[in-house]
């Protein structure tokens, strides 16, 4: 069989008018001889509506109930989509996770996807059916209903895709396309025809929101081909692909541009240096149950050294309180925090056999009276913290400086 996954966020099908526009489209492909199966968030609007009938109820509603409550946002969007497919004429079905069955783990609001049940599915695809399939959520082996958190629409697709063995996946949402930055910030910013899915995942956990992180490291793990498209307008849109591309003299040198505003630094200064230094500071925060990003350690002077890090900016004041707490105990001088900065970070797997990459960043921000606070690099990536107020310059002027928009 020749399998098409295709996913729909809640945009998409925001209203009846286009639930409607996607049935014709979905039609239209079906008609073409592709077989689907297609995934779907619930409508725009909706989720946010029962978070807030649940918070009327309980200051503390309980993440099974949430569960059992979220879930019914997509199941809306399965049956109307199935209705306005038995319209024009196919005998869609809908199921729900459950129904599948999607089995996950039982951590209720963030589950993981553990096997899916594909037979039911590929029963209605040889019966020329379109598959209907709501998306975010699954079921345990004790068969409570479960969701799997922030982007799972997308994990879900990416899940059923690999389940099915796809010829592709693909993602409609409301942007054409992955661009070389944000289009917002800089409106000469280029839609890639295609980009490594190494890239894309850099991309993504950076701060480019098209795709959710853990949605591209499924697809990396099974090989799953995936494209993003336009729910609105015509178009190729952007194929991830997994071609190793590092060695090609025509890899770009840079794909893209990503950045996260939501960062804080925290700096422990005048430390004894000893061994365990940094076990002694950052276990602390692990046990806080936040995520440390940049680490910088300051070379050793008279025998005392600094220990900066960033966080998310929600989790500042608790990672402040904590790193106060451990001034005495560690005989260090004192804390300094800055709520106020930002993440820039260059993509590309060209920096790979390209010298030059960080010489060309360093220079174009230092041009424009830019500071560098913190660098982190990878193999395929370079990112500077640099204050807030200067990150929107800062994108335009290293978008110009290596010709992306070419």
């Amino acid at each position: 069989m020749t399998v098409i996954v295709e996913k729909f966020g809640g945009t998409s099908v925001g209203n009846v008018e286009r639930i409607n526009a996607v049935a014709d489209h979905l039609m239209d492909k079906h008609a073409a001889g592709e077989q689907l199966v297609v995934v779907v968030s619930a409508m725009s609007g909706e989720t946010n509506r029962l978070i807030d009938l649940a918070n009327q109820i309980s200051e503390s509603p309980s993440h099974r109930e949430m569960d059992v409550l979220l879930s019914t946002g997509e199941q809306v969007t399965i049956a109307l989509l199935s209705l306005a497919l038995h319209k024009r004429g196919n005998d869609a079905r809908s199921y729900t996770g459950g129904q599948v069955s999607i089995r996950t783990d039982n951590v209720h609001s963030r589950a993981r996807i553990q096997n899916i049940d594909s037979a039911r599915i590929v029963r209605d695809l040889e019966q020329g059916r379109i598959v209907v399939v709501a998306g975010f959520q699954g079921v345990d082996e004790e068969g409570n209903i479960t969701t799997l958190g922030r982007g799972g629409s997308d994990t879900t697709a990416v899940a059923m895709a690999a389940a099915l063995n796809a010829q592709e996946c693909r993602i409609y949402t409301d942007v054409d396309g992955i661009y070389t930055t944000d289009p917002r910030i800089v409106p000469k910013a280029r839609r890639l025809t295609q980009i490594t899915a190494e890239e894309m995942l850099e991309l993504s956990s950076l701060g480019a929101k098209v795709l959710q992180t853990r949605s591209v490291e499924f697809a990396n793990k099974y090989r799953v081909p995936l494209r993003v498209l336009s729910s609105f307008e015509a178009g190729e849109g952007t194929l991830i692909t997994y071609e190793d591309e590092s060695t090609s003299m025509e890899a770009p040198l840079i794909s893209g541009i990503a950045f996260q505003r939501d960062e804080a630094k925290l700096t422990i200064r005048g430390i004894p240096d000893h061994p365990g230094v940094a076990h002694k500071v950052l276990g602390p925060i692990s046990d806080a149950h936040v995520n440390v990003d940049v680490i910088l350690q300051n070379a050793s002077e008279k025998g005392f050294t600094d220990l900066t890090f960033t966080v998310p900016r929600s989790d500042y004041p608790v990672c402040k309180k904590v790193l106060d707490s451990l001034v005495d105990e560690l005989d260090a001088k004192d804390t300094r925090g800055d709520d106020t900065i930002a993440k820039l970070s260059l993509v590309g797997v060209g920096m790979r056999s390209h010298s030059g990459v960080a010489n060309l960043m360093f220079k174009t921000l230092a041009d424009n009276n830019i500071n560098i606070q913190m660098i982190s690099t990878s193999e395929i990536k370079i990112s500077v913290i640099i204050a807030e107020a200067e990150l929107e310059h800062a994108v335009a002027a290293l978008h110009q400086a290596f010709e992306l928009e070419k």
